[in-house]
């Protein structure tokens, strides 16, 4: 599976003393398990986003730029993630996080477009695609009600 971030990338956002107190009750070793726990969550939470119009995990080897892109909003919903392990988190990871659920929901609306080279999403119901390569079985004009008699 192609991955945004790393768990290290996270572990260097938060500083290791930080990663340190949000992963673990007693120890002064950063618990790797939930680490990657935050990472593959964020990375779902991402992908959910992206999967309405592209194939997810996002290939990034032809687009260092939206690697970079993909990079910082993954961090930004993992450390908002991380530090929720601990109440309260501060405003302004949560304005971070919100910031990152914002773009990706443009995203996933069409309202910001990802480059050309990477791929679409197969076609959703929403789509009108969808309709357009549907069997004449399940979409003709009397199984939709168009047309048809004049009662």
């Amino acid at each position: 599976m192609s991955s945004y971030i790393t768990n290290q990338d996270l572990i260097d956002r938060v500083g290791n003393d930080a990663a340190v107190q949000l992963t673990t009750d007693s120890g002064s070793t950063v618990d790797d398990d939930v680490i990657t726990e935050v990472v593959n969550s964020s990375e779902g939470e991402v992908n959910g986003y992206l999967a309405r119009r592209y194939k997810v995990p996002v290939d990034l080897s032809a687009h260092a730029d939206l690697a970079g892109t993909l990079k910082g909003f993954t961090l930004d919903i993992a450390e908002y993630r991380l530090r929720s392990r601990r109440q309260p988190v501060s405003d302004g990871v949560r304005t971070i996080r919100e910031d990152a659920i914002k773009w990706l929901t443009a995203v996933s609306e069409g309202k910001v477009v990802l480059p050309a080279g990477i791929t679409p999403a197969s076609t959703t119901s929403d789509s009108p695609m969808a309709v357009w390569g549907a069997s004449p079985a399940t979409a003709s004009r009397e199984n939709m009600g168009v047309g048809g008699t004049n009662e």
